[in-house]
């Protein structure tokens, strides 16, 4: 009967320290579950782990500028025109011994620029002469443009070369550059030699700036208002042969 007095006194003496012992097992249980921080104000950035497997596509990454765009490599966007100004005008689809187009056209008239560029040669005055050295000379009074679309564009055997046209003067398309003659070896008829070229540097290129591409394709469709580019068929040739360092022939207008 004692000690079943002491067993209780002993239980009932317990109470008073669990009941001042739950409220620190109540907060203490709560602080487990929430932080009292905000994520944000503890977080230190993601573990390398995390990092390296973030999928790539949802990483930021910063958006280009609107204000500077990828440049592109070339112009896709030049006018073409018809290297001559008048309405009888006529030439052949092929040339003598190398790529290159005669127009035939009255004397005098507008020979233009074919497209945007800068004016890379001109030859003011006719050193042709029929004992030689053939070749370097044939073209007479020539100018030469380099394209925007890096194709040279060449026109030989004028009669005068336009006011204010000279090296490194920028011109757009249809600027007159001077006008149909016979000077060079034209044989006193009057007409414009016109070849397509890449411009090559280094060396006196006659044989090349005379041309090394067909024209007549290209020539067809601007005389029609087309816009045909000889720009890819340049590059290949250049790609193929390089800047030959010699001709293969004299012969022929220059």
């Amino acid at each position: 009967m004692r000690s079943r007095s002491i067993g209780r006194r002993r239980a009932r003496s317990a109470y008073p320290v669990l009941l001042l012992l739950a409220p620190a097992l109540v907060a203490g249980c709560a602080s487990g579950a929430r932080p009292s921080a905000s994520p944000s104000s503890v977080w230190a950035g993601p573990s390398a782990m995390a990092t390296a497997e973030q999928p790539p596509a949802t990483r930021a990454t910063p958006a280009p500028s609107p204000a500077a765009p990828t440049p592109s490599p070339t112009r896709t966007d030049l006018r073409h025109v018809f290297p001559v100004r008048a309405g009888n005008v006529d030439y052949h689809p092929t040339h003598s011994a190398y790529p290159g187009t005669d127009i035939f056209a009255d004397c005098g008239e507008p020979v233009v620029a074919v497209t945007d560029g800068k004016i890379l040669e001109v030859s003011r005055v006719d050193r042709f002469d029929k004992r030689g050295p053939l070749g370097p000379y044939n073209g007479g009074l020539s100018v030469s443009l380099l394209g925007d679309d890096g194709v040279r564009y060449y026109g030989s055997h004028l009669s005068a070369i336009a006011t204010g046209i000279s090296a490194g003067v920028r011109v757009e398309a249809g600027r007159q550059l001077g006008r149909v003659g016979h000077t060079g070896n034209a044989n006193n008829v009057c007409h414009l030699h016109f070849g397509l070229s890449p411009a090559c540097r280094g060396h006196d290129d006659w044989w090349i700036r005379r041309g090394v591409v067909w024209p007549a394709r290209y020539l067809d469709s601007w005389r029609k208002r087309g816009n045909r580019s000889p720009a890819a068929e340049v590059v290949a040739w250049q790609r193929r042969h390089g800047c030959p360092k010699a001709p293969t022939t004299t012969s022929g207008a220059g």
